[in-house]
């Protein structure tokens, strides 16, 4: 990782939500979602705003290195239905290590959605992949 991953860096992101991000597609084989109003996801809402950290990220790392969610913890506070545009704000609030912390924020451009906390460890992608490799070794027996 390079040293100019700073607390202070921020980044912005847009996301127009289709049908494709709403509860009932998160498990399609899960009839309790089936049930569940067509509005965006939580689980969906989080993977914005990793991706949003991910893409604030991005310049500061290394060739073959990349990051890995290892904490997040997050309200989601209002429904978003799909044609909504939801914005993320991301800011880098602590870095140790190889470990950086964000604070999050979206709105739907009516209501803030969902704030909280995220962590993510930068990983060097060969290691991580041989450690992955190892376990499903080691399951298959």
């Amino acid at each position: 990782m390079k040293d100019t991953l700073k607390p202070g860096l921020a980044h912005q992101f847009e996301f127009k939500v289709p049908q494709s991000k709403t509860v009932p597609h998160l498990f399609p084989e899960a009839s309790e979602f089936q049930a569940m109003p067509a509005v965006l996801a939580t689980g969906f809402m989080v993977g914005l705003m990793e991706w949003t950290c991910l893409q604030l990220l991005a310049p500061h790392l290394d060739d073959g290195e990349g990051s890995l969610g290892v904490h997040v913890n997050i309200s989601h506070q209002a429904a978003t239905p799909p044609g909504l545009t939801v914005t993320v704000n991301a800011e880098c609030t602590d870095v140790r290590g190889p470990r950086a912390s964000f604070h999050v924020r979206a709105h739907d451009g009516v209501d803030l959605i969902g704030e909280g906390d995220h962590e993510r460890f930068i990983v060097k992608w060969n290691r991580f992949n041989a450690r992955v490799d190892e376990k499903r070794a080691m399951a298959a027996g």
